[in-house]
């Protein structure tokens, strides 16, 4: 059955591309009018040039008696079959796609595929003594809906997920499996790595819970450490993270595979840092000095009018994304969630969101608690 309804198919198939061919085109269409359709319309002209009184009716006679026997002569001289070059080429290529190709594909498939296979429906699939990869994560799946306390099971499928680039699901089973199973540097381990996939790169507070809690449970762990001084980065304390990745690089091994990132690390935070310490709106040494002499409304005060001073610069240098960024965590810091998250708008607006520079903005609005109105992630 299968077989000839793929015939069917492909046949028809041809059909539809080859009729356009075989359709003989009139004289509408473009196609060079015969010698005896010109014939015939000459008729046609003697008739209206008679009736109009273009010529007399003994002009006609002759006229119209030469035409025809031009006419007769064309006639018969016109090949039986009616087709033209063109025509005859089109019927070769209609039976081409008709016949020829089908039956090629056919006796490729015969000699390339497996046409002797059997049928192999999902139940057969979920049967085979050796089913592919995806059929045993659907079975480990259906096993965890029915036993959603198996937290082995969890813990089993939870890399298997990450590898398949499904890092919410990871995320969710790396869970169950902490909650069922009990704290775990391998859990813990598991379950931040997963979330910086699935924040592309972030590490955000939940992330950094996990890591300390590996590296509560296994003091000095390198992966751990190295997530934590990128956290550190991230939110814009380079002074730390840049410690604590010469100290985990001190710390390990001259040739373990983590130097070389760790390296490219800290080259990428020293030069954030510089560009930080030049921007406009950072205070100065001789700021800082002041503020510790300050009340505590007083350095407040200052505070805000620093953060409103930068505000300011932003909208006469609105491509500093740094800027940008400290001006939605100063406002976030500050309890004003209003003016953060029009800062966020802004920000925004400029780097738009599908960019690297916007999703950055929006992935520190997300850890802030900031939601503006034009967020699209």
């Amino acid at each position: 059955m299968f077989w000839i309804f793929a015939i069917f198919l492909a046949v028809t198939a041809a059909l539809l591309v080859s009729i356009p061919l075989m359709t003989r085109r009139g004289r509408d269409g473009g196609a060079e009018p015969t010698d005896a359709e010109v014939y015939r319309d000459q008729l046609s002209e003697i008739d209206r040039d008679e009736a109009s009184g273009l010529i007399d009716g003994d002009a006609a006679l002759q006229a119209r008696a030469e035409i025809a026997r031009r006419l007769i002569a064309a006639t018969r001289a016109e090949p039986k079959t009616g087709l033209s070059t063109g025509s005859r080429t089109a019927v070769a290529v209609a039976v081409f796609l008709c016949l020829v190709f089908p039956a090629g594909g056919l006796a490729l498939y015969a000699r390339m595929g497996v046409p002797q296979a059997p049928d192999l429906p999902l139940r057969a699939r979920f049967e085979s003594p050796s089913p592919d990869n995806n059929i045993l994560i659907r079975k480990a799946e259906l096993r965890l809906e029915a036993h959603p306390e198996d937290g082995r099971g969890w813990e089993v499928l939870a890399p298997i997920y990450l590898g398949q680039g499904r890092a919410a699901d990871a995320v969710n089973a790396w869970r169950n499996a902490i909650k069922l199973l009990g704290v775990d540097p391998r859990r813990y381990g598991g379950l931040a790595e997963a979330l910086v996939v699935l924040n592309r790169g972030r590490v955000n507070a939940e992330t950094r819970e996990a890591f300390a809690k590996v590296l509560e449970l296994v003091p000095g762990d390198p992966r751990a450490r190295f997530y934590l001084a990128l956290a550190d980065g991230q939110e814009g304390r380079y002074d730390a993270a840049i410690a604590a990745l010469r100290a985990l690089k001190t710390d390990s091994p001259a040739d373990a595979p983590w130097i070389a990132v760790t390296d490219e690390q800290i080259a990428r935070m020293t030069a954030a840092k510089d560009q930080q310490a030049t921007a406009p709106g950072n205070p100065t040494q001789e700021d800082i000095e002041a503020a510790a002499q300050l009340s505590d409304t007083d350095r407040m005060q200052m505070i805000r009018t620093m953060v409103e001073g930068l505000d300011d610069r932003l909208k006469d240098n609105p491509g500093d994304i740094e800027g940008w960024k400290r001006l939605v965590r100063s406002y976030a810091m500050l309890q004003e969630p209003d003016k953060a998250a029009a800062a966020l708008d802004r920000g925004l607006a400029v780097f738009p969101a599908d960019t690297e520079n916007g999703k950055a903005l929006i992935a520190l609005a997300r850890e802030l608690g900031v939601s503006g109105k034009d967020r699209t992630e």
